[in-house]
C-alpha cells in the first residue's frame, strides 16, 4: 500500500527557513508529477508548488523566489525548501501526486510567529 509522510514543520520566527520532506513509498515515484499543497483552518488546500517527472518547476505567486521544490527519486522524496518565511505560510502542508492517485498524508505543521 502506498505512503505518504510529511516531515520538517515546525516552529520558526518570520525570516527563518524549514525544509519540508515527503516520502512516496510502494509506488512508481519517479514518474509522478508531485505538487505541495497547503491548508489552514479557515480555508481549503491552496497550491504551493509543483515538480514534473523529468524536474521542471511551478510556483504559487505568493511564494516564488522564496520556495524552491525539489526530488530525489533514489529517495521517493520531494522536497520544500522554505526560505524568508512569514506569518502568512503558516499551515499545514502536504503532498500529492498531481492526477492525486495517491492517498493523502497527515502533512507538517509549520508555524511563522515570533
Amino acid at each position: 500500500q502506498v505512503q505518504v509522510v510529511e516531515s520538517g514543520g515546525g516552529l520558526v520566527q518570520p525570516g527563518g527557513s524549514l525544509r519540508l520532506s515527503c516520502v512516496v513509498s510502494g509506488s512508481d515515484f519517479r514518474n509522478y508529477a508531485m505538487v505541495w499543497y497547503r491548508q489552514t483552518p479557515e480555508k481549503q488546500r491552496d497550491y504551493v508548488a509543483a515538480i514534473t517527472a523529468p524536474g521542471t518547476t511551478n510556483y504559487a505567486e505568493s511564494v516564488r523566489g522564496r520556495f524552491t521544490i525539489s526530488r530525489d527519486n533514489a529517495k521517493n522524496t520531494v522536497y520544500l525548501q522554505m526560505n524568508s518565511l512569514k506569518p502568512a505560510d503558516t499551515a499545514v502542508y502536504y503532498c500529492r501526486d498531481l492526477k492525486g492517485a495517491l492517498v493523502w498524508g497527515q502533512g507538517t505543521q509549520v508555524t511563522v510567529s515570533s
